[in-house]
């Protein structure tokens, strides 16, 4: 690297690197007249790029994959070289092409030819007027990238800066060029771990790291980081290069990494969720027949858990049956157990989950699908605190405590016969109703950062958080499925998911059976007038950072129904 001494220094690229950009169908959106000239081949806007025309042999499978990588997970490849089969040995870089800063749309390939890597990276002053016609097509290029890209050389000089770098740092191209990268990012990796440092002193690329660094007016701000080596034509590092984007992310409350004890995943700082974990305790302490009330997805099994966890039964079984999930002959069988020969197929003795859930806890989900006549049954054991198995006459002792769960009403089931009032009163000493996901909105960024942390272990990824757009999404669903629903929604983006960041087109589509949610028509909007919560209001300002338009479309309300509702919770 030579560099005058003369002031505002810039780079001036070859004139003789050939520059192509391709769409995903590899078809030509733009290239420069140095690429004609090194193709031979007059192309236009819309003319097919061939591989295979260009590239042979194990070039040609370089280039594929490395093409790949960048369509699909955003990589950079740099210090490609060809072996001279089917073209002109050169060297060459592939970089993903970004329509704004999560869209991939295309990709741009960077050939230097053996000649044009002598010539590489000189600094010299910048002459705006006596630009040669190639370089100021390449910047014309640069400057269209929707990400900010800056190289520095070896001493840490920045000597290239393109206009998208000016928009995110609020730095002008020239303010910058010759300065250190350490002086203008001021990043909290400065110090150490910086991912340029790292690649000039390896020559490893390193994909997709996140840094805070400091635009100019002081402000912080969350950037995803791509860097890699320059080299000259011996393969010696002679600066780096890096691009970066905004990550324009959810900041994502923190949920609890590790549960509390007896409280395994039970995640929520709404008020409705704040007063049943506040019951839990006293709950779990008495021997109280509990039953549990909630759509599906709502987490009553977990309820039921958490109260034996805390119970002094903790140390017993817990048994858990769905009674909806076998036939009533099966299920009498699978309650009470069973004696040898007692039916067909009853080749041995078999204890009952009253038995095996002794000095524990029982619990009977979907209690409402449960046939009268076993109903009757039923109730006589917990009324008698015994019972028989099917086919026998021992009687035995029934020492377990009775959880109940139904996502039905149970008083519409009764006034219509198909439940008995008297079973009902036996089972629900105590009754808990769980809300909802649409009626405690604001634990869905909690419940949302729990999911990632589970499925970036389960999956081996660092998602770190979801699009604003996404958020939004979330927050005006009405989740038909509740919590499950969303873990099912998430867990369907993790599979797709390349970056830190969940999209929009990570999430199911609208036509997969398990969420609907893309699809507007099939979204509940929330009545104009559910209160809003003022744990929710406070959420979307803070994102907003006190933004009303901003917080009112992150909530999917106007902002006259966001005045009302800051209004209606003192919050002007």
């Amino acid at each position: 690297m030579k560099m005058l001494s003369k002031p505002d220094p810039v780079l001036s690229p070859p004139a003789d690197d050939a520059l192509v950009i391709v769409d995903f169908g590899l078809r030509i959106m733009s290239c420069n007249a140095t690429a004609r000239a090194f193709f031979k081949t007059d192309f236009k806007p819309g003319d097919p790029f061939h591989l295979n025309h260009h590239f042979a042999g194990a070039d040609l499978v370089r280039a594929t994959e490395a093409l790949q990588q960048a369509f699909e997970q955003g990589r950079v490849a740099t210090g490609l070289k060809t072996g001279g089969d089917g073209l002109t040995s050169c060297r060459y870089s592939i970089h993903p092409l970004y329509a704004d800063e999560a869209r991939i749309i295309g990709a741009t390939l960077c050939f230097r030819t053996t000649a044009t890597a002598r010539a590489s990276m000189t600094i010299r002053r910048a002459q705006p007027d006596a630009q040669p016609a190639a370089c100021c097509e390449r910047r014309k290029i640069l400057d269209a990238l929707p990400e900010g890209v800056f190289t520095i050389d070896t001493q840490w000089r920045i000597v290239a800066f393109n206009h998208t770098a000016e928009k995110i740092t609020g730095y002008r191209r020239e303010e910058v060029i010759g300065r250190t990268c350490r002086e203008v990012f001021r990043s909290d990796l400065c110090d150490s771990g910086c991912p340029l440092g790292s690649t000039l002193e390896s020559g490893q690329m390193s994909m997709d790291q996140e840094i805070c660094m400091l635009g100019k007016d002081g402000t912080p701000r969350r950037v995803l980081v791509n860097v890699g080596a320059l080299r000259d034509h011996n393969g010696r590092i002679i600066g780096g290069v890096e691009t970066f984007r905004p990550l324009n992310g959810v900041q994502l409350p923190s949920s609890p990494v590790a549960a509390p004890p007896g409280q395994p995943h039970i995640i929520g700082h709404s008020q409705a969720m704040q007063r049943l974990l506040a019951m839990l305790p006293d709950l779990a302490a008495s021997d109280a027949n509990v039953m549990i009330c909630g759509e599906s997805g709502t987490g009553k099994e977990l309820f039921a858990r958490t109260i034996h966890n805390l119970s002094p039964r903790a140390q017993n079984p817990f048994a858990a049956v769905n009674c909806a999930a076998l036939a009533e002959t099966l299920l009498e069988s699978e309650l009470f157990g069973h004696e040898k020969a007692a039916f067909t197929g009853a080749v041995s003795d078999k204890p009952g989950r009253f038995e095996r859930a002794a000095g524990g806890t029982l619990f009977l989900d979907e209690i409402g699908d449960l046939k009268p006549e076993l109903q009757v049954k039923l109730l006589r054991v917990i009324e008698q605190k015994e019972f028989e198995r099917v086919g026998g006459t021992r009687t035995i002792a029934m020492n377990a405590r009775i959880v109940s769960a139904t996502n039905r009403d149970l008083k519409h089931a009764i006034a219509s016969g198909r439940f008995r009032e008297d079973f009902y009163y036996r089972l629900r000493t105590v009754t808990l109703n769980l809300p909802p996901l649409r009626e405690r909105r604001e634990d869905i960024p909690l419940l949302a950062d729990f999911f990632i942390r589970r499925f970036n272990r389960q999956y081996n990824k660092r998602v770190r958080t979801v699009d604003t757009a996404v958020m939004r999404h979330f927050m005006d669903y009405h989740w038909p499925g509740n919590i499950r629903e969303l873990e099912h929604a998430l867990e369907h983006a993790f599979v797709f998911v390349k970056g830190p960041m969940i999209l929009k087109q990570n999430l199911p589509a609208a036509d997969e059976p398990a969420t609907a949610m893309l699809d507007a028509a099939t979204r509940v909007a929330k009545p104009a007038t559910t209160p809003i919560s003022r744990e929710t209001l406070l959420w979307a300002l803070s994102q907003a950072r006190g933004n009303r338009r901003q917080a009112s479309e992150l909530l999917g309300i106007s902002r006259t129904s966001l005045w009302r509702g800051m209004k209606a919770c003192n919050l002007l």
